[in-house]
């Protein structure tokens, strides 16, 4: 029979190995080129090739200043993925725009637009967001047809308690899953009061892309996006469980992840470098 010590031995060491083979790592970080808006416009060239050099690999880029951009990176390792569109030509209804919006993201290589952001004074209640839903529904068709993929990005307004639910889950019931995914923004949502790890098991299947940035501790709860500029961090130097928070987005089908830290205390690039750093040597 088998020794009490040569079981436990064997018992450890299949844990240890079972725990290796269970862990990962981020294999491709992409950036969101917000970061960088400060500087990007004066030296797109030099931004770029820096944050090629740190190791970032993909590109989620903003539709403005889009054609002084693309050169640049197209000069560097960074894939472009995903695009956030001029949000007017879809709250405005400027069909004729977006499809050429849209052609133009194809043409660079996006493979996902973005609807990055619902203004203060489009905001209303609940009817407000069953409206929009349709209108998120109409863009996700028109990228569909054009070969793209369409998704919404969360901020902090989205998830206030009204009418018994919120305007995010409102959103989500209301819009076809088939054209109209997620971006979530893990900084917002738990700047909301919610855990990422949460949103991304409920709607698994349904976020393909996800913004890493991290959140200070004390940072209060809170429905808008007027936090204090201290309230970004570096990935990895905050408060967020990025661990619990990938292994929730692996199991949820995301396929690119973008670091975006809206507000940094100095360079952008320093910051975007330490938070590449962190995920490069973070097991998860």
């Amino acid at each position: 029979m088998i020794s009490r010590r040569r079981f436990l031995q064997s018992s450890s060491l299949a844990a240890v190995l079972g725990s290796a083979a269970r862990a990962r790592k981020l294999r491709t970080i992409g950036v969101q080129l917000y970061t960088v808006r400060t500087i990007l416009p004066q030296k797109p060239a030099e931004t770029l090739q820096s944050l090629d050099a740190i190791g970032y690999r993909e590109a989620e880029c903003t539709f403005d200043g889009l054609e002084k951009v693309m050169p640049a990176l197209q000069a560097t390792h960074l894939k472009p993925v995903s695009l956030h569109i001029d949000l007017q030509q879809i709250l405005r209804g400027k069909d004729e725009e977006l499809a050429r919006s849209l052609e133009q993201a194809k043409r660079y290589g996006f493979e996902y637009a973005v609807f990055s952001y619902l203004p203060p004074a489009d905001r209303g209640g609940l009817d407000v967001i069953r409206r929009l839903a349709e209108k998120l529904n109409g863009a996700g068709k028109k990228c569909h047809a054009a070969g793209l993929g369409f998704c919404y990005h969360n901020h902090a307004f989205e998830f206030e308690p009204m009418g018994g639910t919120t305007p995010f889950r409102v959103l989500m019931e209301n819009t076809d899953k088939k054209l109209v995914g997620l971006e979530m923004d893990a900084f917002w949502v738990s700047v909301a009061g919610h855990d990422p790890v949460e949103i991304l098991g409920e709607y698994k299947g349904r976020v393909h892309l996800v913004h890493l940035k991290d959140k200070a501790s004390g940072t209060p709860v809170m429905y808008k996006e007027s936090v204090p500029k201290t309230a970004f961090r570096e990935v990895g130097h905050g408060v967020l469980d990025w661990p619990a928070i990938l292994r929730a987005a692996a199991s949820a089908g995301v396929a690119h992840y973008f670091v975006e830290q809206d507000q940094t205390p100095g360079d952008p690039v320093e910051s975007l470098r330490q938070s590449f750093d962190f995920l490069k040597n973070l097991d998860y």
